[in-house]
């Protein structure tokens, strides 16, 4: 039963930095390479989610990380450079990016590398358009749908099965991947913020507690790798 097609596809190389859009990618069982590859970690805490997100620097999402290359699939990986909110543009690892992020956060920080990538939940997450529009109707503004930092976003087919209908199928994506839908992302204060402004509403959050259940967009482990290209059909098989 066909949903819709791929409209859009992100990856994040550093957690809760600015996605980098993509046109195609290949997904393996560890989702899209580079995906959540780097996080910057709060040295001193010992909660069981240390990471440094938007919700402690929201400037944070202004930050634009890119890979210089694609992935060669043998180890080896491209550099991943950011640009900063003034222009500047540093290694990951420079040490000057981390200096900048302590003096924010006011604390100090590690860099993480993680070839599994940090993810809270699952390797990959969808979000059709139609639960966006959805939230936007409900806040009474306009909703960027990157504010829900998923890696594939959903154009559906009209009448198509809704999103919160999805978990325990099996979608199939393009000619090759398949991926089974583990459960809905129940969502944080992360939404509230602005993909380009970094300015917090809390209206967004408050729309989907209130009429979504705080729920919005799915996780999904991999269950066959494969490619995957904008405009791509994705179906349910399973």
């Amino acid at each position: 039963m066909r949903l819709g097609s791929v409209a859009r596809l992100f990856r994040y190389p550093v957690k809760s930095m600015c996605g980098e859009e993509l046109t195609q990618t290949p997904i393996g069982l560890q989702g899209l390479p580079g995906d959540r590859r780097y996080a910057f970690v709060q040295a001193e805490s010992h909660s069981a989610f240390p990471w440094l997100t938007a919700r402690q620097v929201a400037e944070m999402l202004r930050y634009r990380p890119r890979f210089e290359g694609g992935f060669d699939g043998e180890g080896r990986e491209p550099a991943l450079f950011v640009e900063l909110p003034d222009g500047r543009r540093l290694r990951v690892d420079d040490a000057n990016l981390q200096q900048e992020l302590e003096q924010k956060l006011g604390k100090p920080l590690f860099l993480l590398r993680d070839h599994r990538g940090s993810y809270d939940v699952g390797q990959v997450s969808l979000f059709s358009l139609d639960t966006a529009a959805a939230i936007a109707a409900r806040a009474g503004r306009e909703i960027d749908p990157r504010r829900f930092r998923a890696n594939l976003y959903l154009q559906p087919d009209v009448g198509a099965i809704p999103e919160a209908e999805w978990p325990g199928s099996v979608l199939a994506i393009g000619p090759e991947l398949r991926l089974a839908v583990t459960e809905a992302d129940e969502r944080c204060m992360m939404i509230n913020f602005d993909p380009d402004t970094a300015a917090s509403d809390p209206a967004v959050l408050k729309a989907v507690a209130a009429g979504f259940g705080n729920r919005a967009g799915v996780y999904a482990s991999v269950l066959r790798p494969g490619r995957v290209s904008l405009g791509d059909p994705i179906e349910i098989v399973g």
